[in-house]
């Protein structure tokens, strides 16, 4: 694993920030924003407290300030107006932009009191489809692009699993389920390891007061024989991120229909970025993909089934 990232080029800056690396550099010779150290060869490299600085300006002036207004304040007076506004604001990229600053300065406490502030203004499954998911796409952007280190990528990650399980530990606890219904399963195929997905949907499930057996990470197919024990019928739920890989998709979904679905009355739902893989004109029957929560929520979370 890489260490910790603690310099930036101007590139990792405009990626982290949204700023194009014009406007910076004309921030940088204006108003002295940023200082940079040059290599031997003039490229400019930022610090990390270079990056703090820059994504606190970021979230002031995509707020409404001027920029000369910003670079008038003190180096004390910018993070405390900043957290006042990330504590105030409704706006979705306002939190998206506070929550990168959390990631950047390892800051668990800005993390806790952002997500605490957009809950008093909306309820759990907006926050983590407006504000949760469309930080993890930017994240993976930036993962890739080396703008932030797996350091950074795995401490955010971990934070939000954090919430997710305290959701659906209290939905555990005070919801009454439906016993005429086939329960959930949910679970990630053999090697794939990105839960957040599955991990949502199965608090969506419950929220929606239906019965689910999460399985989580890395999934033998073969081992989910064994639920066949406890009942009959099951929705299996899956999201797939990386795996199963293009050659091995369509082999997964063959041995899946044939030793779970075929000649039973359940199914395979898919959901995740990994479904462009699949060749639809070879789907067994039963395996169902959804690009998006709220055409599975609609098809089978509003309405009866297996009626």
């Amino acid at each position: 694993m890489k260490r910790i990232k603690s310099t930036f080029s101007i590139k990792n800056l405009e990626n982290l920030s949204g700023i194009k690396a014009h406007t910076l550099r004309i921030w940088e010779k204006r108003y002295n924003l940023l200082e940079p150290e040059r290599t031997e060869t003039n490229i400019r490299r930022y610090s990390l407290e270079s990056l703090k600085r820059l994504l606190n300006v970021t979230l002031l002036y995509n707020h409404g300030f001027k920029i000369s207004k910003i670079a008038s304040l003190s180096e004390d007076e910018i993070p405390e107006l900043v957290r006042s506004i990330a504590l105030k604001s409704n706006s979705e990229q306002v939190s998206i932009n506070a929550f990168k600053l959390a990631m950047i300065n390892f800051d668990y406490e800005l993390f806790d009191n952002n997500y605490n502030e957009i809950l008093q203004h909306h309820n759990f499954q907006h926050v983590f489809l407006n504000v949760f998911m469309p930080l993890m796409r930017e994240l993976g952007i930036l993962w890739q692009t080396g703008a932030i280190s797996p350091s950074h990528e795995h401490f955010i990650t971990n934070l939000i699993k954090q919430k997710i399980h305290l959701q659906t530990e209290s939905l555990q606890r005070m919801k009454a389920r439906r016993n005429d219904h086939p329960s959930f399963v949910l679970f990630l195929p053999e090697n794939e390891i990105h839960e957040l997905g599955v991990l949502y949907l199965n608090y969506l499930i419950l929220d929606s007061g239906y019965r689910t057996i999460f399985l989580g990470q890395s999934i033998q197919t073969s081992s989910l024989e064994t639920l066949y024990s406890y009942n009959s019928e099951f929705y299996f739920v899956s999201y797939l991120t990386v795996e199963p890989n293009k050659e091995e998709i369509m082999p997964f979904l063959n041995e899946f229909h044939t030793n779970l679905l075929k000649g039973r009355n359940s199914k395979l739902l898919l959901f995740g970025p990994q479904q462009v893989e699949i060749d639809i004109e070879k789907l067994p029957e039963k395996i169902e993909l959804y690009r998006s929560v709220e055409s599975f929520t609609s098809k089978y979370l509003e309405e009866t089934v297996f009626v």
